[in-house]
Formats: structure tokens, sequence, C-alpha cells
């Protein structure tokens, strides 16, 4: 069976060849690109961030990610968003006081974790659904994390026929989103590519399921 393929978005975030790698090593044909039509083409598209959700922002407008997300994911093409990739998928972003406009996939603010250490930065366990895709075979393992900023809260309604979402919570000094899987879109809070194999065996299975798409 040939290789899916991925795109990962380069748009100059940080992390894009650590997580390439790791999606090699979980069974992707993967490019780095912003093209177009590759991103189109692909069976999986996936959107890293690291850093202010701001300055995300400010560099997927540069390539037009809000356009190649949605019109993706109008055709049910999977979509993938890792940390700050994750959380600029809901409506708005609240950082040291200055608002910033989401991609919007999701309704819901991202905001400050309420603890007494951040960053939370380090290995977490997570709380998922048992019919999780993404945590098969994985869901009592550890993920790693960086991050001050989270979804805390899940708003969308979702009605028969459409299925609802599967949510991860993790805690760290308040609950947290650590991953949401609705549809062809889903995110991860924490760094599949940082989590040692527990982050590759998540990342395999995501790749398993494009196939099926």
């Amino acid at each position: 069976m040939s290789q899916p393929s991925v795109v990962v978005l380069d748009y100059g975030s940080g992390n894009v060849h650590s997580a390439a790698k790791a999606l090699e090593a979980a069974g992707a044909r993967v490019e780095l690109t912003a093209d177009r039509t590759k991103v189109m083409n692909a069976d999986g598209l996936v959107v890293p961030g690291v850093g202010a959700f701001s300055a995300v922002m400010e560099a997927l407008t540069a390539v037009r990610g809000a356009e190649l997300v949605d019109r993706r994911l109008a055709g049910g093409r999977p979509v993938l968003g890792i940390c700050v990739g994750m959380q600029v998928l809901f409506e708005r972003g609240v950082e040291r006081g200055v608002e910033t406009e989401g991609l919007g996939e999701w309704p819901g603010v991202v905001t400050q974790l309420e603890a007494p250490i951040l960053p939370h930065m380090g290995w977490n366990t997570v709380d998922a659904p048992a019919d999780s895709v993404l945590f098969a075979g994985v869901a009592q393992e550890r993920f790693y994390f960086v991050h001050s900023y989270a979804a805390q809260d899940w708003t969308l309604e979702t009605a028969p026929p459409y299925p609802g979402p599967r949510l991860t919570w993790a805690e760290h000094g308040s609950r947290f989103l650590a991953a949401v899987e609705n549809g062809p879109l889903s995110a991860t809070q924490f760094h599949p590519e940082k989590s040692g194999e527990p982050g590759i065996r998540l990342l395999s299975n995501w790749v398993a399921s494009l196939r099926s798409n």
C-alpha cells in the first residue's frame, strides 16, 4: 500500500523539520511547502506552530493559510494542527492583553492557563475518550507540552446526523483541551514530534486514518 502524502505547511514556523521527520517515521511521504496545489492535493495537511498566537496568524495570513485550511476542510480533506497550530483553529487568542483573530474553524477563545508555574513545560498525561482514533493504543502514555495558553472549554454544538467531536483533556493548574478530533480536523496542544515513541504512534494513527479518506 502506498504511503499517504502529507504536506507540512511551510509558513516560517520553527518546528517544521522535526514535525516532518516524525511524520516520515509514522509512515507518511512528507513535503514542506506552502504551494497551493500541493497543499490541496495532499492526503493530509499539518499546520505546526510555535511562539505567539499573533505571530503565527500573521505568518499564516502571508501564505493564505486560512483559505487553504478552509478549502481543505470544505472538501472533507484531513488537517492536523500542532501546538499553536491547534490554538489558531479557534476564533480568537488573547495573549498579554492583545486579542487576535484566529482561523475560526472552532468557536472559542485561547487564554492563559491559570497555573502557579508557566509555561507548562514537560511530560503530562491526558484524558482521552475511549473511541479516540489519535490515542488508540497510547491513551495511557505521557506527551510533551510547551505552552502557557490553551483553549479551556468547548462550545461547538453538534446534532445528528453529524457525529460529536472527540475531546481529550489535560490539567496544568486548570483543565484545558489537549487534543480535538472533529471530523477531518484534528489537533493536539502538545508536540507529538517531541513526545518520543508515543508521539510517533499517535502520528501513525493519524497517517493510517488518511488511507480511508
